[in-house]
């Protein structure tokens, strides 16, 4: 059987990174160039006074500002994926954001009000820029800005649509970010939640291998001495000390054994099909169901081992020329016609059994099937007895 591993190499995971960067860039770009439409009036009051060296600075001023602004979008365009960092005012940022505030002040300036979609710009470009403690009063300052030069100053007029602008894009923006942030909370969240869940089961892996072949291997390792001792001495005894060294690294081995296969995956319809082809090598007829997918997603896991259990009851005990497996949401039945209670037996098998099913909040049953036989019931407490015994004729 090949075992199924994730073969992805740390070349391949920078890779993965690498692309999902510049997707993320490109995505950056798209969104700060398409918002750069309000600049247009700009450039229409450029096209009305080109004959103004004025209006030629203003338009080179606005044209610088839309690509400092792509610029510093897309520097910042992890901002807004779901790893987005924390917000750092680095020396960059805050060199580009100067910078877009002179050229806004310049572009103002020089082409009048209808240019000032650069105030609202410069408000927005805040929001992602610094902590939102300064953002909020840098955005409030922008508008209060802007309102006072809309009342004070010659040619200006007061404006609502720029404010309301100006107002729901620091909130769309500043949404937006604690989205981001909250979706890179979770996904951290659960990165730790999966790697505590890791080391638990490492922890549980070791305690079981030491409690399984710590006392075996001291044993075994004891009298390995003690037959290397005697064999030139009382060549009896050293055989008796090997033939329990033997034994003794069996019993481990069956240990072992049994504990990885407690570290498997289990699938009740793995299960189902290993017994219909099990049962039949063994000479007994399967009746089983052929879908469990009415089955509860908490109750496969139990009902599997419930299933590989008592298919191994019989098979091994039963004398049985029958076996039937019957699922439902609630529970599952498994019956044979084979000899009974009787040789059925109490093993570790069923005590273990028993304690899977408890785990489960599920409850184990074993009573005699109709007109004779053996029936192995995993049920939930609400169903356990309501669940008829099978009649092993109806399976014929």
């Amino acid at each position: 059987m090949q075992s199924h591993k994730n073969t992805a190499t740390p070349a391949d995971r920078r890779g993965v990174g690498v692309r999902e960067d510049r997707f993320g860039r490109w995505v950056g770009l798209f969104w700060s160039c398409i918002w750069l439409f309000w600049l247009v009036p700009a450039y229409v009051q450029w096209w009305h006074h080109r004959d103004q060296p004025a209006a030629w600075l203003g338009a080179a001023a606005v044209l610088a500002f839309m690509v400092l602004h792509v610029v510093h979008f897309m520097c910042n365009s992890a901002a807004f994926g779901p790893d987005s960092p924390p917000i750092r005012t680095n020396t960059g940022n805050l060199l580009r954001y100067a910078g877009l505030v002179i050229l806004a002040v310049v572009s103002c300036w020089t082409l009048g009000q209808a240019a000032s979609a650069t105030v609202a710009f410069v408000g927005i470009v805040a929001m992602w820029t610094f902590r939102v403690p300064v953002a909020i009063g840098v955005a409030i300052l922008t508008g209060a800005i802007y309102v006072f030069a809309s009342t004070h100053v010659s040619g200006w007029t007061y404006d609502r649509g720029t404010l309301v602008g100006l107002g729901f894009g620091c909130i769309a923006v500043g949404f937006g970010r604690l989205a981001s942030q909250r979706q890179e909370a979770l996904q951290r969240s659960r990165l730790e939640n999966a790697d505590l869940r890791v080391r638990e089961e490492r922890n549980r892996m070791a305690r079981d291998l030491h409690d399984i072949l710590g006392h075996s291997l001291t044993v075994i390792t004891v009298k390995a001495e003690l037959a290397g001792r005697l064999i030139d001495v009382d060549l009896d005894r050293a055989k008796a000390e090997l033939a329990d060294l033997e034994r003794l690294s069996r019993t481990a081995l069956g240990d072992v054994r049994r504990a990885v296969e407690g570290y498997r995956e289990i699938s009740l319809a793995g299960e189902l099909a290993r017994a219909r082809e099990s049962l039949t090598a063994a000479g007994i007829k399967p009746v089983l169901p052929n879908t469990v997918d009415e089955v509860p997603e908490d109750l496969r896991e139990p009902f599997a081992w419930a299933v590989r259990e008592a298919v191994t009851n019989v098979i091994r005990h039963s004398g049985a020329s029958i076996c039937r497996i019957t699922v439902n949401s609630q529970a599952v039945v498994v019956s044979d016609d084979g000899r009974g209670m009787a040789a059925s037996g109490s093993g570790n098998g069923l005590r273990g059994l028993q304690e899977r099913a408890a785990a489960a909040g599920a409850v184990l049953i074993t009573r005699a099937a109709r007109p004779h036989g053996f029936e192995l019931v995993m049920a939930t407490p609400q169903a356990a007895d309501h669940v008829p015994s099978t009649v092993m004729s109806e399976a014929s």
